[in-house]
């Protein structure tokens, strides 16, 4: 209602613009997204000069006054526990590339109410105008009393990596950059359970990732964390090795902890014989190659919208088969992870999300379904209500374990 007033529909197109609106009546997607899909709205009522002088002036400056005198006080009398600041530049938005921070904004909406339907928790999108790694850091970090944590989304690689963690050095409020670390802890929590239907353990498992970006790389640290037997990494030029003289400084730290099997060469040099593809690249591979990979093989081809190798393929030749995609078993969603994630390091004031959480939370998604076990199901859906709340007390619980709660 409040953005149909700020914002009304128009019934026809006419003056200056005519003819080049979107028609809402004949897109269903731009008739959701008029006005926006989110609004602020108050959790306490203002009927008459009472509530207004307790909402307002001059009962809002007793609370001041002791936040004032006890800082952390602003947790229990604001809202600042429980909000997420949803942060981009535009720079990498979905499958659509650098699309700028006003054409962002539908994006970063989509992810604040994500936050809210399945986590409980508020957010806000803000896009920033400019892709200066400093100045992104510096823009957050003045914002960051109003939130209780901050999402970064959508920032591209390798800026990404060095905005996290300098954020998190300035910062006392978990900072996550979820096209890194969501996506790593819901294909972790996914290979979990499909090396249990095969009858695996991880540590039996050599996995090549196809794709040395945010996701990419935040999927083999923690696969490496999780105790797989071995993963190698793969870009454009093929097995990012430590014996190549073009890697790029985040690509030299892969090189160091990954391929312990020291492999060379393309990427359908790697696959053959491997246990686990994991796509987060686009770009296609050659069933040839598939087909070498070794028997009861697991197929994670998340690239959207067209997966690296279609699951008509993959399954000629794999035990089980996911994708990025909706239409299609065992979805890698990162919506599965971020909302309970930031709910259970919010729960308990935690500093900071630390790699014990992220595995705790993997486990924590794995075992939703790990009585349920199919080829079609080794991760749970979205709408599964069992979701958050297991991923959020696995989170705090862990939080706690690991020193970084503050209550």
């Amino acid at each position: 209602m409040a953005a149909e007033i700020v914002n009304p529909r128009s019934d026809g197109n006419s003056g200056a613009d005519a003819g080049s609106a979107p028609d809402d009546a004949f897109d269903p997607a731009f008739a959701l997204h008029r006005g926006g899909k989110m609004a602020i709205q108050a959790t306490v009522p203002v009927r008459n000069k009472d509530d207004l002088s307790l909402a307002y002036t001059p009962g809002v400056a007793k609370v001041c006054s002791a936040i004032a005198e006890q800082p952390e006080l602003v947790h229990d009398y604001t809202w600042k526990s429980q909000v997420v600041a949803v942060v981009t530049d535009g720079t990498a938005v979905l499958g659509l590339g650098d699309i700028g921070p006003e054409a962002s904004l539908p994006v970063m909406e989509g992810k604040a109410i994500l936050f809210k339907q399945f986590g409980g928790v508020d957010a806000v999108p803000i896009a920033l105008g400019t892709t200066d790694t400093d100045e992104i850091i510096e823009t957050v970090v003045r914002m960051a009393p109003s939130f209780g944590g901050v999402n970064l989304e959508d920032i591209s690689a390798p800026r990404c990596f060095e905005i996290e963690r300098r954020l998190q050095e300035r910062l006392d409020i978990p900072v996550f950059h979820d096209d890194q670390h969501g996506t790593a802890v819901v294909t972790l929590a996914a290979l979990r359970n499909a090396a249990k239907l095969t009858d695996r353990s991880l540590g039996q498992l050599r996995a090549v990732i196809s794709g040395a970006g945010a996701a990419g790389v935040a999927i083999a640290k923690i696969l490496i964390e999780a105790g797989i037997g071995d993963v190698a990494v793969c870009d454009r030029k093929g097995v990012v090795s430590t014996d190549r003289g073009d890697l790029t400084d985040v690509k030299r730290e892969v090189a160091g902890f990954t391929n312990k099997g020291r492999l060379t060469g393309s990427l359908e040099d790697a696959l053959d014989g491997a246990d686990v593809f994991i796509g987060v690249s686009g770009g296609t591979v050659p069933e040839e190659a598939v087909a070498k990979m070794a028997k009861d093989s697991l197929i994670f081809a998340m690239a959207n919208p067209t997966p690296e190798i279609h699951p008509d393929i993959a399954h000629k030749y794999a035990a089980v088969v996911a994708t990025g995609r909706s239409d299609f078993p065992n979805q890698i969603n990162n919506v599965l992870a971020f909302p309970g994630i930031f709910a259970g390091a919010m729960q308990v004031r935690a500093s900071q999300i630390t790699e014990g959480m992220k595995l705790a939370a993997a486990e924590a998604l794995a075992a939703v379904v790990a009585d349920e076990l199919s080829a079609d199901r080794v991760i749970p859906s979205p709408f599964d209500e069992r979701v958050a709340p297991a991923v959020t007390a696995a989170v705090a619980a862990a939080a706690r374990a690991e020193g970084v709660a503050r209550r």
